[in-house]
């Protein structure tokens, strides 16, 4: 069914569901930073918590086989664990399992969009190369944005990072474009029956360039964190703000596509693919 959520293990949800039903996965799940996140008393999302702490008790031991199915995934995993340790070899086993499910239920047509930061990121996007083909990676989108105090020994961290893949070539994409500065619209000082131009210039060629859309987006993007009294901001540590969700969903979605989120959170996707006219 779609416009639903289901509580429940993500991996059970989503080993009930047809192969190739959904048009878009976002997720943003735990980054293993080993830090418990509860909402505040009095927020509107008081009493949701969860730990960002793992076990190897938090692994399906009955689905493992299917990672012997991903060519050199149990090498991998393995090696995590002698390099980094236990926890993270859990971590990324539990995170294994259940992207082997999104990219089954994911169509041909279809994109992901994996959410994290430092912690996990350089093990998250090879399990994403292993599972979806590197060949298949199409951008890694840094999501910049400002707050809290720098550090007095090393650089303020002010990203996340977002790994973008396809399931196949034929993915749905759509550009997104910003308006453009002022200084970039007084360029397009000139005009003729086909609108404003500005010249620019290859080698000693003369060419005339007409104002569009706006400026295309590119891989950066410079949105905000919420602030705490932001309107949609439901008091829990880790929700995303919905314009993030607003670009991936329009720039690989179309009006009436489904759209998952398998970790959920605050629901800001749902409430995003709402608001664009997606099902969720």
């Amino acid at each position: 069914m779609t416009n639903s959520l289901y509580t429940n293990d993500n991996l059970y949800i989503m080993q009930g569901m047809n192969s190739e039903s959904v048009d878009l996965i976002y997720l943003d799940p735990p980054f293993n930073s080993k830090r418990n996140y509860a909402a505040p008393i009095g927020s509107k999302a008081a009493g949701t918590a969860f730990k960002d702490m793992w076990t190897w008790n938090d692994v399906d031991a009955f689905r493992l086989n299917e990672l012997v199915e991903v060519d050199g995934l149990i090498d991998y995993i393995q090696s995590i664990g002698r390099i980094h340790g236990k926890p993270m070899m859990a971590y990324t086993t539990y995170m294994a399992q259940r992207i082997i499910q999104m990219h089954r239920i994911l169509k041909s047509t279809g994109s992901i969009y994996l959410h994290c930061d430092r912690h996990a990121a350089h093990y998250l996007r090879t399990l994403l190369d292993a599972i979806f083909g590197k060949k298949h990676f199409k951008n890694e989108i840094v999501w910049h944005y400002t707050g809290s105090r720098s550090p007095d020994n090393n650089f303020a961290s002010k990203n996340d990072n977002i790994f973008f893949y396809s399931k196949s070539e034929n993915n749905i994409f759509n550009p997104l474009y910003t308006d453009y500065k002022p200084a970039s619209i007084k360029r397009f000082n000139k005009e003729d029956d086909k609108g404003k131009y500005k010249i620019t210039y290859r080698g000693n060629k003369e060419y005339k360039t007409y104002m569009g859309e706006g400026t295309r987006l590119d891989n950066i993007w410079e949105i905000p964190i919420l602030m705490k009294n932001a309107k949609e901001n439901l008091g829990y540590e880790t929700q995303k703000p919905l314009k993030l969700l607003h670009n991936i969903i329009k720039s690989s979605s179309n009006a009436g596509d489904i759209v998952l989120d398998p970790f959920c959170g605050c629901a800001t996707t749902c409430v995003a693919a709402q608001q664009l006219g997606r099902q969720w």
